[in-house]
């Protein structure tokens, strides 16, 4: 019956001699391993063909949904990870084959009369596989591939005369979004794989009516490709397939945070494999003769000469230099890539924005997961209103440049000034207190017994150093100093759990979210005592005559109460250092009841939007959804006698 029915088929298709001929290619010196690249590179476009159309089915090609549709796939997709994945290495893998296979191609003399045609097919598929490459890098429209993707157009838009015309085109317009990704979408899914399928199979044609070009024919007896060849084949496609099944499940396709036009993405680097042209292009000589001739005139030149490869091998000598050629432009990619690897892992600006780039990464997962989930404006909505996100970023724009946070600039990176005469940079002096663990016990009992080294960062001010840091602002010499000094006092057995009382108040007072996942029930009555210390002043002994009610006169108050005629110019303590007391001092603290005259910060009223302070306040005082992200490493500068001990 079976056979019936294949004899049928194979009248009116001719399939069985369609089979044969393509099984039993003769196979000169015997099949051997080094024939497999050519196999392997059509295996891993058939796997990103099936799995490109599995992705396919949910991915959301628009600048609203590409991204949330990449992390449904990502996160929630049954096996959507594994397939994405897949995907991912197949199409790196497949770069890295492409290139063993043309220098084989080269070594072997393959692309010589008659094969030249062939050889120049094979030249064509190879930038298709780049163009997938590259506008495939663009669609899950994260951090990393939005401005990696735009150095790509930026190059194409130095190209002479349609340039310009050129990167419009393909972008969509004038500037990047919405019909950049929907073009990138359609060349990556539609044409260039239906141009790879075209050419692979005219490839495929020419190379069978030339047959394999061997160079030892006498190695073996000659065989036929079915069994032996395939059998060789189908071992080193299934190694290629387990390689990329187990990075995909232990390692993963990297998806960034949400991209964001108006975030400068200082980690954005190429995919590896495009790493040495990026630095190529950062030679000072390159630079010099400008974009274009980096970029486009000296790989179009190197080309060039790729292609001529047939012509020139025409004769020995030309082949020699062929051979030559490719060594040479292989060690120069090679090293071009480690240096690029090497530099930018020596560069601690890069390193730290990877680092930061991950935890965004990181967050944004957190935001996604929680019970708000992804809302209709988008992902990137999530990161901009978060606290834990932003609040660092604007503590380095508006703050770094005199207070720190656990002695860096909020996101974890060191504060650099030029040296002196304009030399080498040296790590900048803070100017204000460091306001890392703000609010805090520690913070608080710093203030009340520790105030001279708290505060002593004041004294490397240039309006300290010239009014010699009159009156409150003198962390040596101030009121607060005095009663600060008076360490004997203060550190007494009488006064310590006075301290700790004082401390307490000052704690519930400021209300952050400790974040420590427990509900801790306060201690009323050493709350009471707190307060009672801070109005009344019972302390143990007269701490240099006095306590905190003979300067600060709003004391234990609600802070929205408090007016300026209650103040005189010290800070007042009524809610200190609570999101509302933070919004009023931000807001204008040379107001009365904070610094008045006194006062050298600037007011932020005026240099922050409402929504920007809201960020900056919510993520100092902790108002901000639950994490299990460590915070940036303390970059304080340890103690001489600690560092000694080491």
């Amino acid at each position: 019956m079976i056979r019936s029915l294949l004899a049928w088929l194979d009248d009116r298709t001719g399939y069985a001699g369609f089979i044969h001929e393509a099984l039993y290619e003769r196979v000169p010196g015997g099949a051997r391993w080094r024939y497999v690249w050519g196999s392997t590179l059509v295996f891993t476009f058939s796997v990103q063909l099936i799995t490109g159309f599995f992705l396919w089915t949910a991915y959301s090609p628009s600048a609203n949904t590409a991204w949330e549709s990449v992390y449904y796939i990502q996160n929630e997709m049954t096996f959507g990870s594994v397939v994405r994945g897949l995907h991912h290495f197949t199409a790196q893998l497949m770069i890295v084959l492409m290139a063993v296979h043309l220098v084989q191609v080269i070594i072997d003399g393959a692309y010589k009369a008659p094969r030249e045609v062939n050889f120049w097919l094979g030249l064509v598929l190879m930038q298709i596989v780049l163009g997938l490459s590259l506008t495939g890098y663009l669609l899950p429209w994260d951090q990393k591939g939005y401005y990696a993707t735009q150095v790509s157009t930026k190059i194409m838009g130095n190209a002479p005369l349609v340039g310009q015309q050129a990167q419009e085109l393909i972008q969509g317009g004038p500037k990047y979004g919405h019909h950049t990704l929907t073009r990138f979408f359609a060349l990556h899914a539609g044409l260039l794989p239906a141009s790879l399928i075209a050419f692979l199979g005219l490839h495929l044609y020419v190379f069978r009516r030339h047959g394999l070009t061997v160079k030892d024919p006498k190695h073996a007896p000659e065989t036929t490709f079915w069994p032996d060849q395939v059998l060789k084949d189908g071992v080193a496609c299934l190694a290629v397939l387990l390689l990329v099944l187990g990075l995909s499940i232990w390692k993963g396709a990297e998806l960034a945070a949400p991209a964001n036009p108006s975030e400068n993405y200082a980690a954005a680097r190429p995919e590896w494999y495009f790493l040495f042209l990026f630095r190529f292009l950062k030679f000072e000589f390159i630079e010099h003769f400008g974009l274009a001739f980096g970029s486009i005139y000296v790989p179009g030149a190197l080309m060039g000469v790729v292609a001529a490869m047939p012509l020139l091998g025409r004769w020995a000598i030309g082949h020699k230099f062929n051979v030559a050629f490719t060594w040479t432009l292989t060690l120069a990619i090679g090293v071009l890539t480690m240096m690029a690897f090497y530099e930018d892992g020596r560069d601690v600006d890069h390193q730290a924005a990877i680092r930061e780039a991950h935890r965004d990464a990181e967050r944004i997962k957190e935001l996604a997961s929680g019970p708000n989930k992804i809302p209709v404006s988008g992902a990137v909505t999530l990161l901009r209103e978060d606290p834990f996100t932003q609040g660092p970023r604007l503590f380095a724009k508006h703050c770094k440049s005199c207070h720190r946070f656990n002695g860096h600039d909020g996101r974890g990176r060191l504060v650099y000034a030029s040296g002196a005469d304009g030399g080498e940079q040296v790590r900048a002096a803070a100017t204000a207190v460091d306001l890392g663990g703000f609010g805090s016990a520690a913070w608080m009992r710093a203030v009340v017994v520790d105030y001279p080294n708290h505060f002593s960062a004041l004294k490397n001010a240039e309006w300290f150093k010239s009014a010699n840091g009159e009156e409150v602002l003198n962390p040596d010499e101030s009121e607060m100093a005095d009663w600060s000094g008076d360490a004997e006092a203060l550190a007494s057995k009488e006064n310590k759990a006075n301290v700790d009382a004082l401390v307490a108040f000052l704690v519930a007072q400021a209300g952050h979210n400790t974040r420590s996942g427990v509900r801790v029930e306060q201690d009323k009555a050493k709350l009471e005592r707190g307060r009672a210390l801070a109005v009344e002043g019972d302390w143990a002994g007269a701490i240099n005559g006095t306590s905190c009610a003979d300067c600060h006169s709003t004391i234990g108050e609600s802070f929205t109460e408090i007016g300026d005629d209650d103040a005189e110019g010290y800070p007042n303590l009524s809610g200190y250092g609570s999101s509302a007391w933070l919004k009023s001092f931000l807001s204008d603290p040379g107001a009365a009841q904070h610094y008045g005259e006194k006062n050298q910060m600037p007011a932020y009223a005026e240099r922050m939007t409402p929504a920007e302070l809201d960020l900056l306040i919510r993520w100092l005082t902790g108002d901000y959804a639950e994490t299990e992200l460590q915070p940036y490493e303390d970059q304080r500068e340890k103690p001489k006698a600690a560092a000694s001990e080491e």
